[in-house]
């Protein structure tokens, strides 16, 4: 196997020469140089593995540098070095490209981690294809239309750096299948992905969820236990939901953030990790920011880096090729009955509010209904139309009118659950809240005792 090769850009002489020591008593051929023209040079004459540059140099930048690799070395990965506390510079790189940032004074612990992990990255011949060729249990968007095709291409791009992704999307649109394919696609692939839905802890286990906790740290602590960060040190922590967090514990998640370091509930000392973070909510981040309900600094921390998920309603040309694969996996023995003409076009007119979601839990249940070989418009059982949907509640117009948003509450919620075949989680996804509010307004509207009446 051939010796990596490592560019080093740094116009102090002994940030190179330390930086140059340190690569190669990790077995890497080292090239040093202190200018953005020495760096061109060079790129020129040789092939590197990993290019790292200073923010600051006495002909241009490193987002020169960063630039001039994107336009003529697409496949190599560059970090930049900032100075310490500029984080508007580190952002800066991280949007335009750049696989990860180190601080000044650089840390020779977080400078091995950083090598190690751009080392590991795919290269173009080995990267799956998001979509076909990818083996049985590979996760994979399917679907070939424009917003499709433009949402993988921007996977693979987001797997080549380390930023802090933000999932945007309506509930069922693929957020955490979008989230495992960058970390599988990425430096991380090896590592741990370990995905929170933030609105399903209760608040008061927030911190020992995230964090750990120690030994008799409080009542029922048998032993010591590793928190969300330690468990997906070396790889990916996916916060879905991530709006659902309380202001207090969003404190304590963007200094774990910051610091990258985490104490656990009950230690007086702190423990390394080494994580990325990629966050997801159907709610619009933004405005929770202008309300209060979420802290901006944390917004920014968080939002590096967009990758908006589109809704199924969106893409109704990929809805024959989603179902057929849908009806494939579901299906016992490979026997997949097919849709019928009259099945697919109702499929391509409906407005999928669950998404993707939504599509699956409908076919699940009409392969359970359908009989012969080809699904039929009447198995599906679609809800009403929108233009239907004025008279979802029932014959309601004569009750108070509370009563009549109960009933049209309550009627929503049973059908969520009679599609997620009573998921609780997946039904509050479904209908766009939180599993604690599904919770709270089921015991409301005695839902839970009717339930437990027919059981």
């Amino acid at each position: 196997m051939s010796q990596s090769q490592v560019l080093v850009v740094d116009d102090e002489a002994d940030i190179r020469e330390l930086l140059g020591m340190t690569l190669q008593r990790m077995g890497l051929a080292t090239d040093c140089v202190a200018s953005t023209s020495e760096a061109f040079a060079q790129l020129q004459k040789n092939s590197y593995d990993l290019c790292l540059t200073d923010m600051r140099l006495p002909d241009g930048d490193g987002l020169a540098v960063l630039d001039y690799v994107a336009q003529n070395h697409p496949s190599m990965p560059v970090a930049v070095i900032t100075a310490h506390g500029s984080a508007e510079n580190a952002v800066a790189a991280l949007k335009a490209g750049a696989f990860d940032y180190l601080a000044k004074p650089v840390s020779l612990n977080q400078l091995r981690t950083l090598v190690r992990s751009a080392l590991k990255l795919p290269r173009p011949n080995q990267m799956r294809p998001a979509n076909g060729g990818q083996a049985a249990d590979s996760p994979a968007l399917i679907g070939e239309s424009p917003l499709m095709q433009a949402t993988r291409q921007m996977i693979d791009r987001l797997a080549r750096s380390q930023a802090p992704i933000y999932i945007s999307g309506a509930s069922g649109s693929g957020k955490e299948l979008a989230a495992r394919m960058i970390h599988l696609r990425g430096a991380r692939h090896e590592g741990p992905f370990v995905a929170v839905n933030c609105g399903a802890i209760p608040e008061n286990l927030m911190e020992s969820e995230f964090f750990g906790y120690k030994k008799g740290a409080f009542t029922g602590a048998a032993a010591d236990h590793d928190g969300f960060f330690r468990a997906a040190d070396g790889g990916t922590l996916f916060l879905d939901e991530v709006a659902d967090l309380p202001l207090l514990m969003q404190v304590k998640l963007l200094r774990a953030i910051q610091e990258k370091k985490v104490r656990k509930v009950g230690s007086t000392s702190e423990e390394n990790v080494d994580v990325r973070i990629i966050s997801a909510t159907h709610r619009n981040l933004a405005e929770e920011v202008k309300s209060g309900a979420f802290r901006q600094d944390l917004y920014y921390r968080l939002n590096v880096i967009e990758l908006k998920m589109p809704s199924l309603r969106e893409m109704p040309e990929d809805i024959p090729l989603l179902a057929a694969a849908m009806l494939k996996r579901q299906a016992d023995a490979g026997n997949a009955p097919r849709l019928s003409v009259a099945a697919l076009k109702a499929l391509q007119a409906y407005d999928f509010p669950g998404n993707v979601r939504e599509l699956e839990n409908i076919l699940e249940r009409a392969l359970a209904l359908t009989t012969g070989p080809e699904i039929s418009e009447a198995d599906l059982q679609l809800g009403p139309s929108q233009a239907e949907a004025g008279d979802e509640g029932g014959d309601v117009s004569g009750l108070p009118l509370q009563e009549r948003l109960d009933a049209v509450e309550k009627k929503a919620i049973l059908e969520a659950l009679d599609q997620t075949r009573f998921n609780r989680t997946a039904a509050a996804k479904l209908l766009g809240i939180t599993f604690r509010a599904l919770r709270y307004r089921m015991e409301r509207l005695g839902i839970n005792d009717e339930l437990d009446a027919k059981s």
